[in-house]
């Protein structure tokens, strides 16, 4: 693997595939499967320095780096991933996933059923935060790693670091949990079931079958996109970026043409989702965000479901963030702290809304990478041999 300055260079992505079924929460049992991974740094002799990034909605194990075939598509994550950052992979060996499901790599709907030959399309399985998780444990397995020394994410992610502190709470020391929440409230399901709809309605959808037709409800996934990208930003960022700007500098009178800039800038993305993400992925996921709510089997109390982890935590939250706001980290850090378990906590005053857990702000930055400064001090000592070398280099030179 070459690398470039704080970068982990070119990467390559792998596919690990299972043949015993995975037991799901619908109760079926799914398999056999593939699930799509990169690693990133150096795993250690007594594989204590493994951390195992989770993803959001439409991202996928691409974590860092980049393609030798592909140079400008760049890790979704990698301003935060890499030698010297904060999650230093002079330090860490990162392990990247993309979930059961999704349309990077993993078995999903696009893939092909064994009992058809074609696509599962609508056939594939419901799937849950904790069939994800449940799933990454396997591939845990398979690359010997017994413990994580830190489950990471962001949003979505974030549900699924939370779920490995409770289902595996042996198997991880720390547990990230960044933007998220315990459980959607109404007006995020609302969102979701709204974008759906703008999918499932769609001529070109054909109740999900629309492989066998050759087509792509493109327009259905525009709109989604655009629902979903209005709820990451922030009202002042959106101001800021594009206030009441024409496009033409002038009104069109016209009822389907553009005139605002954030008009045009919400197309655009929309047909860039629309070229890359597939319709019944997106109905899959915002369906396991929906469902995420561990407190429903205890009685509603968050304490209780969350009693069995015993992972340290690091919560970060936004203040601008409507979509997955403070309110919500804080929930999840008083039921931790009724548990008497180690937290710590953060909100950073970042303007960017949702979207700043993918962005440089410097204080974010600092505080993950603070964090994971501690992490590295209580592995084994080899987690930090690679980290040392590098220092001792940079003050020769």
């Amino acid at each position: 693997m070459s690398k470039q300055a704080g970068s982990v260079g070119i990467v390559q992505a792998q596919r690990m595939r299972f043949e015993t079924p995975l037991p799901m929460s619908n109760g079926q049992h799914f398999g056999p499967y593939e699930l799509a991974y990169e690693t990133y740094g150096t795993l250690n002799a007594d594989k204590s320095n493994a951390v195992l990034i989770c993803h959001a909605l439409n991202a996928s194990h691409h974590v860092a780096g980049v393609y030798a075939d592909d140079p400008k598509n760049l890790g979704w994550w990698d301003n935060m991933i890499g030698p010297g950052k904060p999650v230093d992979t002079d330090r860490f060996f990162v392990v990247g996933v993309n979930n059961l499901g999704s349309c990077f790599g993993s078995t999903g709907p696009h893939s092909i059923s064994p009992l058809t030959g074609k696509p599962y399309g609508p056939d594939f399985p419901v799937v849950t935060v904790e069939d994800w998780v449940n799933a990454q444990a396997r591939l845990a397995d398979g690359l010997g790693i017994e413990r994580f020394a830190a489950v990471m994410g962001g949003s979505l992610g974030g549900m699924q670091a939370l779920a490995w502190s409770y289902l595996y709470p042996q198997r991880l020391a720390h547990s990230v949990v960044i933007a998220s929440a315990p459980k959607l409230s109404a007006q995020n399901i609302a969102f979701n079931e709204v974008a759906r709809r703008a999918i499932t309605t769609d001529p070109q959808f054909h109740g999900g079958r629309f492989y066998d037709h050759g087509v792509v409800p493109a327009r259905g996934l525009e709109v989604a996109r655009m629902i979903g990208h209005i709820t990451y930003l922030s009202d002042d960022v959106m101001a800021e970026k594009f206030g009441r700007a024409l496009k033409n500098a002038r009104y069109s009178f016209s009822l389907t043409d553009v005139d605002f800039e954030i008009e045009s800038y919400l197309r655009y993305q929309g047909e860039k989702f629309a070229g890359y993400f597939d319709a019944n992925t997106y109905l899959l996921i915002t369906r396991a965000l929906d469902y995420y709510d561990p407190a429903r089997d205890h009685g509603h109390h968050l304490a209780k479901a969350l009693e069995k982890a015993t992972a340290q935590f690091l919560l970060v939250s936004f203040t601008t963030d409507w979509r997955f706001a403070p309110e919500r980290s804080r929930e999840i850090v008083q039921a931790l702290l009724a548990n008497r378990r180690k937290v710590t906590y953060a909100e950073v005053d970042a303007p960017h809304g949702h979207d700043a857990f993918l962005l440089e702000d410097p204080q974010y930055m600092a505080v993950v990478k603070s964090y994971f400064e501690r992490i590295a001090q209580s592995i084994a000592p080899s987690a930090g041999a690679a980290a040392q070398a590098r220092a001792a280099q940079a003050g020769a030179a």
